[in-house]
């Protein structure tokens, strides 16, 4: 019998316990590692703004090298505003490609439509080429404009790569705009300079329907 020694041929007990003790601190900073990563690359979506909210006003160049300035458009009637993300989005395409379908119903009830983006000129002439529309768009440069109608996020880290993958960056795409998007929604302003209707979705494939737009005209 020995007394006060470890014996070879049964378990140390005392240094299993430090074994499985190590091991859960271990597993513990591993899971709060994970759980930190996962919400620095969530992506956090703005609110946008309300039906009622006194729409911001501005004034920049458009694709066709004039000058919009919203309140001179408001005095000629409502304003369709319409955010999208670019070229090489096929939802924006399809957005735009109905709304110039439909341009001539809009402006019949006295209305007019703007597009906002933050891709750069020669991404507004592909997204142009491929819709063959005849809609004014701004190149919303340091996305002045997507921030006064709150609609603009940061692109996280993992959607970024992600969209690489696919040849999209946004650094060349969107220029020194960067990784930075709008929710594509869609404001009508009326001409008391008030929003009178909002389609504001995180989910990128809906989009305002073009029935929608002429029933809040």
């Amino acid at each position: 019998m020995s007394h006060g020694r470890h014996d070879a041929n049964y378990p140390d007990h005392s240094f299993t316990k430090k074994i499985m003790k190590y091991f859960l601190i271990l597993l513990h900073t591993l899971l709060i590692t994970v759980f930190v990563s996962k919400a620095q690359v969530q992506t956090i979506y703005p609110e946008g703004l309300k039906a009622g909210d006194l729409a911001p006003v501005f004034s920049a160049a458009t694709n066709d090298g004039k000058v919009v300035d919203l309140k001179k458009e408001l005095k000629k009637g409502p304003v369709v505003i319409m955010f999208y993300r670019g070229y090489w989005c096929p939802f924006c395409n399809k957005q735009l490609s109905q709304l110039n379908d439909s341009l001539q119903l809009i402006t019949d009830m006295g209305a007019s439509v703007i597009a906002i983006t933050p891709e750069t000129a020669e991404g507004i002439k592909k997204t142009v080429e491929k819709t063959k529309t005849s809609i004014r768009i701004i190149e919303d440069k340091g996305l002045a404009i997507m921030m006064k109608y709150k609609v603009s996020f940061s692109v996280d880290e993992n959607t970024v790569a992600k969209y690489k993958n696919y040849g999209i960056d946004f650094n060349i795409a969107n220029g020194s705009n960067g990784a930075n998007l709008p929710v594509p929604a869609t404001y009508i302003i009326g001409k008391d300079g008030t929003i009178k209707y909002v389609f504001f979705n995180t989910d990128y494939r809906k989009r305002a329907s073009i029935k929608d737009i002429l029933d809040h005209l």
